[in-house]
């Protein structure tokens, strides 16, 4: 399952850097992950300075 970013989101660019396969993009209003582009790592969620990324 991939991860989510949710409306705690800040809209920093802290996760879109640190995905490995460019599945995090601005989008309205805050940040989100392609789903079918998403390899389940994580990286994102323990980069997130606010916790807005969830499994």
């Amino acid at each position: 399952m991939a991860y989510v970013i949710s409306d705690a989101c800040v809209s920093c660019g802290t996760c879109e850097g640190e995905c490995p396969v460019g599945a995090i993009s601005a989008g309205d209003g805050q940040y989100v992950i392609d789903a079918d582009a998403c390899v389940d790592c994580g990286t994102c969620a323990a980069a997130c300075p606010v916790g807005a990324i969830n499994a």
